[in-house]
């Protein structure tokens, strides 16, 4: 099987973690890209250029600021590149610009998506896919990108290592948020790893024994 290479980055001052996803054939995903400065920006760009990837696709897995500092940057980068989200994260988008004054965050306005994404949709990248899962509760539209045979779900902010979601901000709901991780992510193997939006990556089975949130 063509593997596939995963690049972490910790970007802006709520260390996001964008993830660049690649396989053999050079074709590369750009998951939540959220570099805010100039060193930021360069640190992705110059990892790019440097090994010689082809951006294609660029996905949000929800619509929070913090996770959509670098879309414009990255779009206007590479011209042609396909930026696609879950359509209920589009009030997002659009007020991404106030959202970021709250926190002293000075962005463009956000650019609309070009393609919308639903649960179970298959992400072709080079010769890869990925399964988007539809997991809502963090924020309206969060979803998580799951790849079967190599055994790896990217999950924004919906589950992190000993801890899920905050569902304090606008359109959280702490029960459809564990409803989600139930239904979607502890129904995978054990041995399945987890990439957060923030933090360290942990697994299925390690989230299953120990996070306090989901013992019942």
């Amino acid at each position: 099987m063509n593997m596939i290479h995963i690049k972490t980055f910790v970007f802006n001052p709520f260390q996001v973690n964008t993830y660049l996803l690649y396989d053999d054939t050079k074709e590369c995903l750009i998951i939540d890209a959220a570099c805010y400065d100039d060193e930021e920006r360069q640190k992705i760009t110059g990892f790019i250029k440097k090994n010689d990837l082809q951006p294609k696709r660029l996905i949000c897995t929800h619509g929070h600021v913090d996770h959509i500092l670098g879309v414009k940057y990255m779009m206007d980068f590479f011209p042609g590149i396909l930026f696609e989200i879950d359509k209920e994260c589009v009030p997002f988008l659009k007020s991404s610009q106030s959202y970021a004054s709250v926190f002293g965050l000075d962005i463009e306005q956000a650019p609309m998506s070009a393609g919308y994404l639903k649960d179970n949709d298959i992400i072709n990248i080079g010769s890869s896919t990925l399964k988007v899962l539809y997991t809502p509760g963090h924020a309206a539209g969060s979803i998580c990108l799951y790849q079967k045979e190599q055994k790896f779900v990217i999950v924004g902010d919906v589950l992190f290592q000993g801890s899920i979601g905050r569902t304090d901000l606008p359109t959280g709901n702490q029960e459809l948020l564990i409803r989600s991780i139930r239904e979607k992510l502890l129904i995978l193997d054990d041995d399945v790893v987890v990439y957060p939006g923030h933090g360290p990556s942990t697994s299925i089975g390690e989230e299953k024994r120990n996070n306090p949130f989901l013992n019942d």
